[in-house]
């Protein structure tokens, strides 16, 4: 079965002003996303990974709406917008500490709803109730909280403006292992409770390969393979992929390091490369890698890979 796409990406850049000339006019651009293309689908857990500056921050600030791309476009189901809460990495940094939980947790169906205090409040006691929180700490501010109990308050928060889809940007790395176990596992619930669609943006593999349905490698703003998690993670073909998952320490095996690790910084986003943006790092590279990319299909329609050898 074709299970719908809640919302598309189709041809997105996003391009950030680094330096004006004397009239303010912009010379020079920081090329945060190039020409990301992506369709969520409903009820999925789509995980997106790369190393710090691939674009995974500036992905998540264009699907939510805080930034606008400089080209491209991006598209809810039938042309309308698509219902996005985010859940962030750092509880502590993302509750207003001035609030008690009730207004917290309530606060997007008050914006988006005007609703009542009274509702306000009831709402929030039935979405505390979902995510294991008790009534009666709802009076409660977030500081009197641990660090997993400030993540079930973000996570209830998101529940409440009763979205099609939510961003879990890096949900569990604030946590201890046990926490993000019980996190994971609450998300999960409410998925199969719910028919939620989740976005995980996250550094840690070992967690998008235990809650992720398919999965989006990018590198330097561009996606270089997609497909299911089995087959991306259990069988790469991008090298990238390769290299990323070959950087994850594993018990027993010996630390062993080449070329292409060493070289472990991403290249700048001022002036990219005409062909393949991983030649520079790649040590397949050959003449073909000069030439310009598309998105490439493998021999498998359900995977996508951006290399002239998986042609």
């Amino acid at each position: 079965m074709n299970t719908p796409a809640l919302l598309t990406l189709d041809a997105v850049h996003v391009r950030f002003p680094v330096a004006h000339n004397w009239l303010g006019r912009a010379t020079a651009h920081a090329h945060a996303l190039n020409g990301v293309s992506l369709a969520v689908k409903a009820g999925e857990t789509l995980g997106i990974v790369g190393e710090s500056g691939c674009g995974k921050s500036t992905l998540v600030h264009v699907l939510t709406g805080l930034l606008a791309p400089s080209s491209g476009a991006l598209h809810g189901r039938d042309g309308e917008g698509t219902r996005m809460q985010v859940v962030f990495q750092d509880p502590q940094s993302s509750l207003d500490p001035r609030l008690p939980v009730w207004k917290i947790i309530a606060e997007p169906a008050c914006v988006l709803q005007h609703a009542t205090a009274a509702q306000q409040r009831a709402l929030a006691a039935e979405v505390a109730a979902q995510v294991g929180l008790r009534a009666a700490t709802l009076d409660r501010y977030p500081h009197e909280f641990s660090g997993g109990q400030r993540q079930r308050i973000a996570i209830a928060r998101a529940l409440a403006a009763r979205p099609d889809i939510i961003v879990l940007d890096e949900p569990t790395s604030a946590l201890d292992i046990s926490v993000q176990a019980q996190i994971l596992n609450l998300l999960a619930e409410l998925q199969r409770e719910r028919g939620l669609t989740y976005i995980l943006i996250s550094h840690n593999v070992s967690v998008v390969r235990h809650v992720s349905d398919r999965v989006a490698v990018m590198y330097l703003g561009q996606i270089v393979e997609i497909g299911t998690t089995e087959q991306v993670l259990n069988a790469p073909q991008h090298p990238y992929t390769r290299l990323l998952l070959d950087a994850v320490p594993k018990l027993g095996t010996p630390f062993a390091t080449d070329a292409a690790t060493t070289r472990t910084e991403l290249p700048g986003n001022r002036q990219l490369p005409a062909g393949c943006f991983f030649a520079e790092r790649c040590s397949e590279r050959c003449d073909a890698c000069e030439r310009p990319q598309n998105l490439l299909d493998s021999s498998d329609a359900t995977r996508q890979v951006r290399c002239h050898l998986r042609q």
